[in-house]
């Protein structure tokens, strides 16, 4: 499916599991380069890394929000 929003740029909060990341990896599929956050380092890397596979920049924010 093509959404024409390959090149723009997301935030998606709580985002290094569950409905969030399901949300990033949407959006990334898309083209939609992603910034990711989460609390916990090492699963927003790890998160961030599987994300980047899909061709996407993605970046990644350790915080609570």
């Amino acid at each position: 499916m093509d959404l024409g929003i390959s090149g723009r740029r997301a935030i998606v909060c709580a985002s290094s599991r569950g409905l969030g990341y399901a949300c990033a990896e949407s959006l990334a599929r898309e083209g939609v380069n992603v910034i990711i956050n989460g609390r916990d380092a090492q699963q927003l890397e790890a998160a961030a890394k599987t994300l980047a596979d899909t061709g996407a920049i993605v970046e990644y924010v350790v915080g609570d929000i």
